[in-house]
């Protein structure tokens, strides 16, 4: 296994356990009034086992198919300020109780994966088709958050 790849999922598998440990569903999440569409607690760590696998993944192909020096400093660029990004919303919403400034970040998220999509596709089509996935969970967990903060006013 090359090392890019072993840095890749090496990363991966980090954000998933620092988004995990920065995520505390307790009583005040539970009482929180949800949209319907809002999935069970358990959906979450599969999806985003999923998710950051075919993130790992993604990063690793661009990588090995950028063709100069440039192509992969914006790779890392890319990847970096997402990672960045991903880490922030959860202390946001879940450990300072602020969906409302979780709903601003999210938007920078979404922003960062729109731009690893087209980012990446110059540099390897298969890498930047990787990203959609991730790309929908987070429009969804956009709309998720944004039917929070409307649904529970005081709590934002």
């Amino acid at each position: 296994m090359s090392t890019p790849v072993i840095i890749c999922f090496g990363v991966a598998i980090l954000l998933g356990i620092a988004g995990g440990l920065l995520t505390e569903v307790g009583c005040w999440y539970h009482g929180l009034r949800k949209p319907r569409l809002n999935p069970p607690d358990w959906l979450f760590g599969p999806a985003w086992t999923v998710i950051l696998g075919l993130a790992a993944w993604s990063a690793s192909i661009a990588w090995n198919a950028a063709a100069t020096d440039g192509e992969r400093r914006l790779v890392v660029l890319l990847f970096g300020a997402n990672a960045l990004l991903h880490l922030l919303w959860s202390p946001l919403f879940f450990k300072w109780k602020r969906p409302d400034w979780a709903l601003v970040e999210v938007v920078f998220l979404w922003v960062s994966l729109v731009a690893l999509v087209v980012g990446l596709a110059p540099i390897s089509e298969k890498a930047s088709l990787l990203i959609l996935p991730y790309l929908l969970w987070v429009s969804f967990a956009a709309w998720l958050n944004c039917r929070i903060v409307r649904l529970n006013p005081r709590s934002a």
